[in-house]
């Protein structure tokens, strides 16, 4: 499946290959890649069930947000404006910790100078100090006075869920991700890249570490060697300035959906659908793990979104349906006759 547009000069240029396969059909002009797309969906409609749970996704040009970078200090880039809420309410708490930090730390060294026992032989006698108790009563309630305004309102924002543009359901299983868009009616299956799932059979014993044929399938996938543990062979993709309800839950334990620099994290408890918002501010690709200790292959559960033009959403959304819709559809199932 390749997601393709213009440049500045009319050419066309691929942007996105969705399936492993796809990385074949960078090259040539566009003749020939519509030729090799038809190949590869003849293949993959003969090898459906690998072929499915074996896409992945590559890219060009996006930024890469939520891996690790060398040195890195503080957040994330925030990719939604929920995101740069929380850091500028941690940034103002911060604040407030670092001057009572100061405070207490001065008032000891104080203490410790002018008042041990070489400096002050001879202690005062008084138990109680009535503006002193006021104060150091008053302090607290006007700092946590200061502070219920951003938080409350933040966690109201967090927490009142808008209308959706887009509906996407997160399913948490051990040890994968299946993400149903719910307005359009298909699902798949997002494996991260070194599972088994991901590979051949011959290479299946590679999984789960930095091996041969894992690099080699992070390569073919678009992604860098430093995303691994990151990167899934199926993105969740978006289109920027839209807003994105996820409703999430769980097939088996509990799992979390979280996106850091997105600023959302929600448990998925099975049994239960609860849900999540955000409203991406501007493209790239999005990494995020399951944050709740949902078994043993917990650490191998990541998550990808990539958030992309309407433009290319689209282009993206019709070739999804045309390749996962029936795949996700259930099989008819034929009753005995009594006669």
């Amino acid at each position: 499946m390749v997601l393709q547009r213009k440049d500045t000069t009319g050419d066309s240029v691929v942007l996105y290959d969705l399936g492993l396969e796809g990385a074949n059909a960078r090259s040539g002009n566009r003749k020939k890649r519509m030729r090799v797309a038809k190949i590869l969906n003849t293949i993959s409609t003969a090898l459906i069930g690998l072929t499915i749970a074996g896409s992945a996704l590559a890219q060009d040009g996006l930024e890469r947000v939520g891996k690790p970078i060398a040195n890195g200090l503080n957040f994330q880039t925030a990719g939604t404006e929920l995101a740069s809420d929380l850091q500028w309410v941690d940034n103002f708490l911060l604040i407030i910790i670092t001057a009572i930090t100061i405070f207490v730390t001065v008032l000891l060294l104080i203490v410790i100078v002018r008042y041990n026992r070489r400096a002050n032989p001879k202690p005062a006698t008084f138990t109680h100090n009535s503006a002193l108790e006021i104060g150091w009563t008053l302090i607290p309630i006007i700092i946590l006075i200061a502070i219920i305004p951003p938080s409350l309102s933040l966690l109201f924002k967090q927490q009142e869920i808008p209308a959706a543009d887009i509906t996407i359901k997160a399913t948490g299983n051990q040890w994968y991700w299946t993400y149903n868009y719910v307005d359009d009616d298909f699902e798949f299956d997002s494996y991260m890249i070194g599972h088994p799932a991901t590979l051949s059979d011959a290479d299946a014993d590679q999984a789960f570490r930095k091996t041969p044929a894992v690099l080699a399938a992070l390569k073919e996938a678009g992604y860098n060697e430093d995303e691994f543990l990151l990167a899934t062979d199926n993105a969740v993709v978006i289109p920027v300035g839209k807003t994105i309800v996820v409703q999430v839950t769980g097939a088996d334990v509990i799992h979390s959906w979280a996106i850091p620099a997105f600023g959302v994290k929600q448990d998925g408890v099975p049994g239960r659908l609860a849900e999540l918002w955000f409203k991406a501010d501007k493209e790239g690709i999005y990494f995020g793990q399951c944050s709740e200790l949902c078994g043993k292959d917990h650490s191998y559960m990541p998550i990808t979104v990539m958030v992309v033009s309407e433009d290319d959403y689209d282009v993206w959304l019709e070739e999804a349906i045309s390749e996962y819709a029936d795949a996700g559809a259930p099989q008819a199932v034929q009753v005995a006759n009594a006669n």
